[in-house]
């Protein structure tokens, strides 16, 4: 008999062992009506999530780094021709050139590098991916709070949380619940590409901490009038903190600070 391959701690292996919650998560990932032709599974493990994403999609690329599960995974699908197997790190993978979605249950100690490398491929259009609770409950404000990251990125690409999976539906149990994180990329970008740039700028400089509060960071760089009547078309107390500000608030507050330049240009 075969020994049951070891887990390794350096790379996070935490396996999904629950099929009930698989499917799930397959049908998040694969809404129905949707059949990606193209699939990236991020850390295929021993195939709990590839059996049931396979079916959805044309085909199915699964990246595993662990080389003493490949032979498994390959066995298994060796009679499921629209799945590849693939050795090695998913992170040194260069994203497709066409539209592509991306799933997996990420270790979490990875997950940042993993998001990063999701936000960066211009062709994606979706990724679903079994993050850490905590991580998937910061980056879509169920906190109550918003991240850098989450506002920076929030015209081209849209966070949700979507599901939560008990830490006892994996092996072995991770010492924490997951969440099932998705982030879908807008057909329509809410901002233009001229005013990226300033977006970028604006969320970067909001989040720098100078000042103590949103509004003395930016008064660092806009004149105080200009940053109080922008405030107040937003709809923003002068005392918000910065992570207490939603996407929708600094698109507002974003608008008003560019009309109210162009107002004083012409002036």
């Amino acid at each position: 008999m075969a020994r049951p391959t070891r887990v390794s701690r350096a790379l996070s292996q935490n396996f999904l062992t629950d099929r009930a919650t698989a499917d799930r998560f397959a049908r998040i990932a694969v809404p129905p009506g949707h059949r990606p032709r193209l699939l990236l599974e991020v850390g295929a493990g021993k195939g709990a999530l590839t059996a049931v994403l396979a079916p959805r999609c044309h085909e199915l690329h699964a990246y595993e780094i662990d080389p003493r599960l490949l032979p498994g995974l390959r066995t298994r699908f060796s009679a499921t021709p629209q799945v590849h197997v693939i050795g090695g790190d998913f992170l040194a993978a260069r994203p497709p050139r066409t539209p592509f979605a991306v799933a997996g249950n990420v270790p979490f100690s990875r997950t940042a590098a993993i998001v990063d490398w999701c936000l960066r491929a211009p062709a994606l259009t979706d990724a679903t991916l079994i993050t850490q609770l905590e991580y998937a409950r910061r980056r879509t404000g169920d906190y109550g709070s918003w991240t850098l990251l989450t506002v920076r990125s929030w015209p081209s690409h849209e966070w949700r949380l979507v599901g939560r999976v008990a830490r006892t539906r994996f092996r072995p149990a991770p010492r924490v619940d997951a969440g099932i994180l998705r982030i879908e990329r807008r057909a329509t970008p809410l901002l233009g590409p001229a005013e990226r740039t300033s977006w970028r700028h604006l969320v970067e400089l909001g989040f720098s901490g100078v000042g103590g509060s949103l509004h003395a960071s930016l008064r660092g760089a806009h004149p105080g009038r200009r940053v109080d009547a922008a405030f107040r078309a937003a709809g923003l107390d002068r005392r918000v903190l910065v992570g207490e500000v939603p996407p929708e608030r600094w698109l507002r507050l974003h608008r008003s600070l560019n009309e109210l330049y162009e107002t004083s240009r012409l002036v």
